[in-house]
């Protein structure tokens, strides 16, 4: 075994070990206490995981440049480690306890989602790796929506193997990005059925998608929801859950996005992920602590 491969072995284990010593804590701490600790840990986190940190600081500088100072993009960093421990502790505690979980979640826009859903297609809600995103899905589908995730698998299998039967039991449908066909027929069978496709398109997604402007950078984005929406005539949701001064949240369902119609099919593609991305920019803009700084949005360049 090579050098790269036991360093990641390691990783991996600590990462597992870290899972289960949390949750085993959390099933004996009180409510009022876990959001401490997550600071904490957060805290922790931003201190030691020096690559993390790294990105997100490189990150933010091609994000905001010389709109803010280099404290200003220290703070943002910092508190978003804080808010990733905060939303990986309440997810492990909320999980198991879920009548507090619905207390915890406040739904704004409710009726654009109802609207859309009278249709009897389907919606496709068009989200980011934003706030606590995977306690999104899991209060829609305790409220009643049929409600499908379409998620890449994490690297480690035993973890994500954990999370799955988590997602599972909460009535989550998992939908696997690959393969891309399975995808593709999970989904529509998903909206046939009027269910719930919740679909993050904030990450790099190389030389398959489309190059569209985010935060002034050209950032290759997936096409999925538009195709989608043009193949099922299922409604394009923009919705985001917002972390609350008190550490309850709030999701937000903006208005159903109308198709704009071009010249040619691949121009309306590119021009309804440009708005749907643009959509995205303002929520990180009016809370960037929210948004996953650690991932390298632009590691893909246009030829």
């Amino acid at each position: 075994m090579d050098s790269k491969k036991i360093r990641k072995n390691i990783s991996y284990s600590f990462a597992r070990f870290g899972l289960k010593f949390c949750s085993l804590l959390v099933k004996f701490l009180p409510a009022g206490m876990i959001y401490g600790f997550a600071e904490k840990l957060g805290g922790v986190g931003y201190f030691f995981a020096k690559r993390q940190k790294k990105i997100a600081l490189e990150t933010l500088v091609l994000a905001f440049g010389g709109q803010k100072s280099r404290q200003e993009l220290e703070q943002i960093a910092r508190a978003c480690f804080i808010y990733v421990a905060k939303g990986g502790v309440e997810l492990l505690f909320l999980m198991d306890r879920p009548a507090l979980l619905k207390q915890r979640v406040s739904i704004e826009g409710r009726e654009n989602l109802e609207k859309a859903l009278v249709k009897g297609k389907g919606a496709i809600l068009v989200s980011a790796h934003f706030g606590n995103f995977p306690l999104m899905l899991a209060y829609l589908s305790l409220s009643g929506y049929k409600t499908a995730g379409i998620m890449r698998p994490m690297k480690d299998e035993k973890v994500e193997e954990i999370f799955l039967g988590k997602r599972a039991r909460m009535g989550i449908k998992t939908i696997y990005s690959q393969p891309r066909a399975q995808c593709v027929n999970n989904t529509i069978q998903a909206l046939r059925n009027n269910e719930l496709v919740v679909i993050p398109i904030d990450q790099n997604f190389g030389s398959g998608g489309v190059f569209v402007d985010f935060f002034g950078r050209k950032a290759a984005t997936a096409t999925g929801p538009v195709v989608l929406a043009q193949r099922t005539g299922a409604a394009l949701l923009p919705c985001f859950i917002v972390r609350q001064k008190d550490d309850a949240h709030k999701i937000i369902f903006e208005p159903e996005i109308e198709l704009t119609e071009s010249r040619d099919s691949e121009e309306t593609v590119l021009m309804n992920i440009q708005k749907l991305t643009s959509i995205i920019e303002s929520y990180i803009r009016k809370y960037p602590a929210e948004w996953g700084w650690f991932h390298r949005r632009w590691k893909s360049k246009p030829k």
